[in-house]
């Protein structure tokens, strides 16, 4: 039997004949227009030819791809075909196609079962190359990242709330400046040993009695919170080592310590910080949460960085965190969580 014949019009595919119960009603394919015609956004038109389940005028599948100007073209058929393999049904986020579509979004996904009729969404998704550029701040929602071998790799974005019951250290104590770290001789047990400020100088296995390492970013915060009396010098030795991070490093580690949350190295990790949500006592310390990336608001990645942070984190078993702050503005770093996700 012929396959319906549809014709290329005003940047859609309309289909006419018994289109609305052979590709909407019954596999969640356009939006209906008039009467048992159709409207196919060209993506599931092309999917269609390319499955043989429908004909646009003359052409086949690979000359209606090139009849795309759009570069994007291909990549976001490559998703959209994708997740139809799997099961879903899904469609553009287009303006009269979808109620309220995100900005950005480029495929509204539905709970498996459901579909457009419905409109009962499992998530909204953007889809990107993977030499695309990324505005962090701008991220939301869930991405479909395409390599340069057709690959696609999902990620989910969040708003995480970040807090804690740690409750930090309300004594005092006294520091030497040495170089880019700072060394308390005679500190209270409660600074490493509740506070986790810092780290034994004989090791950690030695305990909390005997001189504490911290660093310049734990000697700024406890300084500036006046439980710790140092070298005045304590910023600028910061700046001078780490230059204009220095700072940004310093206002999300004062946040996250505000929030009850414990920040320490993530150097190993290749993030500014791990954290820990709930200390009480470094003798029963568990693992870390998340790892957390310290990047300007107007920080741009790419599709490649944020597949190597991801996977870094979940190969640790943990949350992957950035916190966007200019450190000069008085204002709440903003915090965005970005992790796998299998559709």
């Amino acid at each position: 039997m012929n396959e319906p014949r549809g014709r290329l019009e005003d940047g859609v595919v309309r289909v006419a004949g018994d289109a609305r119960q052979r590709y909407y009603d019954s596999r969640g394919y356009g939006r209906p227009v008039e009467g048992n015609e159709i409207a196919l956004a060209p993506v599931e038109a092309a999917h269609l030819l390319s499955r043989g389940d429908l004909r646009v005028g003359d052409l086949d599948f690979p000359a209606f791809v090139r009849r795309m100007a759009d570069p994007t073209f291909l990549v976001r058929f490559l998703v959209y075909a994708d997740l139809r393999e799997r099961g879903f049904y899904l469609s553009p986020a287009r303006e009269g196609w979808v109620p309220d579509p995100s900005e950005g979004a480029h495929f509204v996904v539905y709970e498996r079962g459901s579909g457009p009729w419905d409109d009962d969404r499992l998530y909204e998704l953007r889809v990107a190359g993977e030499r695309e550029s990324l505005p962090v701040a701008d991220l939301e929602g869930s991405i479909a990242v395409v390599d340069e071998e057709s690959e696609v790799t999902y990620f989910e974005v969040g708003r995480p709330a970040v807090e804690g019951t740690s409750t930090g250290f309300s004594g005092s104590t006294e520091a030497d400046l040495l170089a880019d770290r700072a060394v308390a001789w005679d500190p209270p047990e409660a600074l490493f040993s509740e506070g986790f400020y810092g780290q034994p100088l004989a090791g950690r296995e030695s305990g909390a009695d005997g001189p504490i390492q911290l660093s310049l970013v734990e000697a700024a915060y406890l300084a500036d919170r006046g439980s710790l009396s140092i070298d005045d010098g304590v910023l600028d030795r910061g700046r001078a080592v780490e230059g204009e991070r220095f700072d940004r490093r310093l206002a999300v580690y004062a946040a996250l310590r505000e929030r009850g949350v414990v920040p320490k190295t993530g150097f190993k990790f290749g993030a500014d910080f791990r954290v820990y949500a709930d200390v009480d006592s470094v003798d029963e310390l568990g693992h870390s949460e998340s790892l957390v990336r310290v990047l300007r608001p107007d920080h741009v990645s790419s599709p490649r960085e944020l597949a190597l942070d991801v996977r870094l984190a979940h190969g640790v078993r943990k949350r992957m965190v950035f916190a966007l702050t200019d450190a000069n503005d008085g204002t709440e770093p903003a915090w965005i969580s970005v992790g796998r996700l299998t559709p």
